[in-house]
């Protein structure tokens, strides 16, 4: 009798939240972080991945949330840490446009 060979199922690869909606393999979430102005990807679990402004700026998915007035605020503070800087801001102008109001000097 002619034995029958098992196939073997290729082996998964357990994969990552970084944001809601957004998993990446494991491993490549280090990778991440490394690229510029990306440090802080996988720490906002809860944010949407629609809720981000990174890929906008040629900055890894999950970096720069934009969720939250203060929020905005931040992202264009730091915003100067991506590798696009405009694309950024551009992205939170867009997405931002109710949350944060524009502060001017008031002239004596």
């Amino acid at each position: 009798m002619a034995e029958k060979k098992k196939k073997r199922a290729a082996p998964r690869v357990k994969m990552v939240t970084v944001a809601k909606g957004l998993k990446v393999p494991r491993g490549k979430e280090s990778q991440l972080r490394k690229k510029p102005g990306s440090s802080n990807v996988g720490k906002y679990k809860k944010v949407g991945k629609k809720e981000f402004c990174g890929p906008s700026g040629k900055a890894s998915a999950g970096s720069y949330p934009v969720n939250s007035a203060k929020r905005c605020r931040a992202a264009l503070a730091y915003a100067h840490n991506a590798p696009n800087p405009a694309g950024i801001k551009a992205c939170v102008k867009r997405k931002c446009k109710g949350k944060i109001k524009k502060y001017s000097k008031k002239s004596k």
